[in-house]
């Protein structure tokens, strides 16, 4: 049971291609990885830290290791695997209800 309420962002969803992240980790496109709009990243303030993302019916859990300067505030980037884990490639973006976890 959660004590207290958890704060829900809604935003868009993309993927991009994974590499050096600013959280000084690199990561694959195989990796279940975000990154963050440069308002929510806060400087790295973030790092390390899991998000649980949901669309569709599906929720995956990813980790927060890169910002997304190109993102708006609640916006985020996934990996490719990640992405594909809620919705096809094709789809380019999605609207996505996230949390930290």
């Amino acid at each position: 049971m959660l004590s207290g309420a958890v704060s829900a962002f809604d935003g868009d969803a993309t993927y991009y291609s994974t590499g050096l992240g600013n959280c000084s980790a690199y990561s694959q496109d195989s990796d279940f990885i975000v990154a963050l709009s440069t308002p929510e990243y806060n400087n790295g303030a973030h790092c390390w830290q899991h998000i649980m993302v949901s669309y569709g019916g599906n929720t995956i859990d990813a980790t927060v290791i890169d910002s997304c300067p190109g993102c708006s505030q609640y916006s985020i980037d996934l990996s490719p695997l990640a992405f594909q884990a809620l919705a096809p490639l094709d789809a380019g973006h999605i609207p996505v209800t996230w949390w930290y976890a």
